[in-house]
């Protein structure tokens, strides 16, 4: 995160980070681990587009155990600016970089045979901090719990000397606090393959919550949870924010601003924007703000989203464009070009959040977020 003290005047669009609230959400899931119970924060996809490079020393500082990322170019990213936590890869890695793993030494996911194969023929396994991700329901990475025998005598037989640091799961639907047997299910698997390479003599870190099982699941906390969108302070469900909002706070650590970088008056029947999308019902005021789905405000977003200029909400007009908006200002008196815009985030007593633009845009906000343009400047706010 770069100083807050930077002029902003030089900028039409920037992203603040909160980093009292990331101190408050780290504190939060701090409490509802165990003693000895380890803290993954997970990095990927840019920080859920709030920066690679702003989150993640900021979480190192703050006390993370370990982060987790999706790629070896963000591990090895993250090596470069001096991180010497440890650092899971949680996607899929080319066997080409590998070595290069062994050599940052940043942790891998091993989830097939074919993997194995490649990891084996890279000659580094011995060097290596290897994950086993095992496929108890999602369906996405992972060994099959019925293939969990034969990669444990596998594994003993031709691979002594790979060394197995962690086995791990991921939920499907733990987001629901209504219908959480499916999650139950899922942890059971994942008792039974923990068994089995413990029976094997393997004593491997065993995770299974994310930032919804934490809440939903404490049996399953086991020797770490990983934690994504809830450090970043997002419910991963609108049902989850409604059964626990009240005893737990999460606070958002990212609001996006703009400018009104013009305002004019247009008469009732003027047509607003590419294609004539939007016809004046009266005569109005609007502005200009230089956003638009270059920056990751969504096309969808045309005509339905609202933003806020003083402390008020004003509706999107016509067509969201590649680098512009337009906004109704007609109910906000006195804007003046360069007047801040807040297009997620508190203005007052309103709040625009990640969530309701998403929902607006008919999109999950984890997509919204991580497609926020890497290039916009972020800012710390430190004194909040």
């Amino acid at each position: 995160m770069t100083d807050a003290a930077i002029d902003k005047h030089l900028l039409r669009t920037w992203i603040e980070l909160d980093r009292a609230a990331l101190a408050h959400n780290l504190g939060l899931f701090r409490g509802l681990l165990p003693a000895g119970c380890r803290l993954m924060a997970v990095a990927k996809s840019n920080a859920y587009g709030h920066g690679l490079y702003d989150f993640v020393p900021a979480v190192d500082r703050l006390g993370a155990d370990w982060l987790g990322v999706d790629s070896i170019v963000e591990a090895a990213t993250l090596r470069k600016i001096g991180i010497e936590k440890p650092i899971l890869v949680l996607g899929y890695t080319l066997p080409a970089r590998i070595e290069e793993a062994a050599r940052l030494q940043i942790s891998l996911t091993l989830s097939s045979f074919e993997s194995l194969s490649a990891l084996s023929r890279s000659g580094v396994g011995d060097r290596l901090g290897v994950h086993i991700k095992i496929d108890t329901g999602l369906h996405r990475q992972g060994f099959l719990p019925a293939q969990v025998p034969e990669l444990v005598s596998v594994l003993r037989r031709d691979h002594p000397g790979i060394g197995i640091e962690g086995l791990y799961t991921h939920f499907a639907a733990a987001k629901d606090p209504d219908d959480t047997a499916y999650t139950r299910g899922q942890i059971e698997a994942f008792r039974r393959a923990a068994a089995a390479f413990e029976a094997a003599g393997y004593r491997p870190l065993l995770h299974a919550c994310a930032t919804a099982g934490a809440f939903l699941h404490p049996e399953a906390h086991l020797d770490m949870v990983r934690i994504g969108i809830g450090l970043v302070g997002l419910w991963p469900s609108l049902k989850m924010k409604a059964a626990f909002e009240r005893k737990y706070e999460l606070r958002p650590v990212l609001s996006w601003r703009t400018i009104v970088s013009e305002v004019k008056r247009l008469p009732a029947g003027a047509r607003i924007g590419y294609d004539l999308s939007e016809t004046l019902a009266r005569d109005s005021v609007v502005g200009v703000c230089p956003i638009g789905y270059w920056h990751g405000f969504p096309r969808a977003l045309s005509r339905v989203a609202e933003v806020l200029v003083r402390g008020r909400r004003v509706r999107i007009l016509g067509s969201v464009t590649m680098d512009m908006v337009v906004v109704d200002l007609s109910e906000v008196p006195d804007v003046r070009v360069e007047d801040p815009v807040t297009v997620i985030g508190r203005d007052g007593g309103e709040e625009v959040t990640a969530t309701e633009l998403a929902g607006r845009a008919g999109q999950s906000f984890y997509e919204l977020l991580t497609r926020l343009n890497p290039l916009i400047q972020k800012y710390e706010l430190a004194g909040q």
